[in-house]
């Protein structure tokens, strides 16, 4: 019983992190969403975010409330290992791994979206807006990997860094997560 109750917490401790994640980086490079993508961001993640401003106000230009979110809910979604036996710090260590292979996740979902948008239609309404959240992470590798005959590697040359980052974050802190 315990892989099925923490297949169906993950899926929707995933879910809700992605949602507090997007919702830190759009604040934080100053994206304005789409109105769907706003109200399914806002809606769903307003009910955790709004009592944490009231503890972890924005300070920086940073929405530390959405961030300080994010990580609640993945470190109450690895506590399951609790009933598996882990101890404390264990399960601290895993729900920081698992932070940041989320973030990681984001990233490179992000990026295989562009990508997808680029072949298919890169006139589409929202791909301006995963254009906008994709810019801080290529801008830096366009400017060391230049178009190979009109072709832009900048998206390829991110996916490949972000798979060597979950590798080195497997070999620093293995376990289940």
């Amino acid at each position: 019983m315990l892989p099925i109750l923490q297949l169906i917490v993950d899926t929707a401790a995933t879910v809700l992190g992605a949602v507090l994640l997007l919702r830190f980086w759009m604040q934080t490079i100053r994206v304005r969403p789409p109105a769907s993508v706003a109200q399914f961001t806002f809606t769903l993640s307003d009910w955790l975010v709004k009592p944490l401003r009231r503890v972890v106000p924005g300070a920086g230009g940073y929405d530390w409330a959405s961030l300080i979110g994010a990580f609640i809910v993945v470190l109450l979604a690895t506590s399951i290992y609790f009933l598996a036996g882990a101890g404390g710090e264990q399960v601290f260590l895993w729900a920081l791994a698992r932070f940041v292979k989320w973030i990681i996740y984001g990233f490179v979902a992000l990026l295989i979206i562009e990508a997808i948008f680029s072949w298919v239609n890169p006139h589409a309404p929202l791909a301006p807006f995963v254009h906008a959240l994709n810019d801080p992470l290529l801008r830096p590798i366009r400017r060391v990997v230049p178009p190979i005959g009109g072709l832009d590697l900048s998206v390829l040359v991110a996916v490949l860094l972000l798979q060597i980052a979950l590798y080195l974050l497997r070999m620093v802190l293995p376990g289940p997560y």
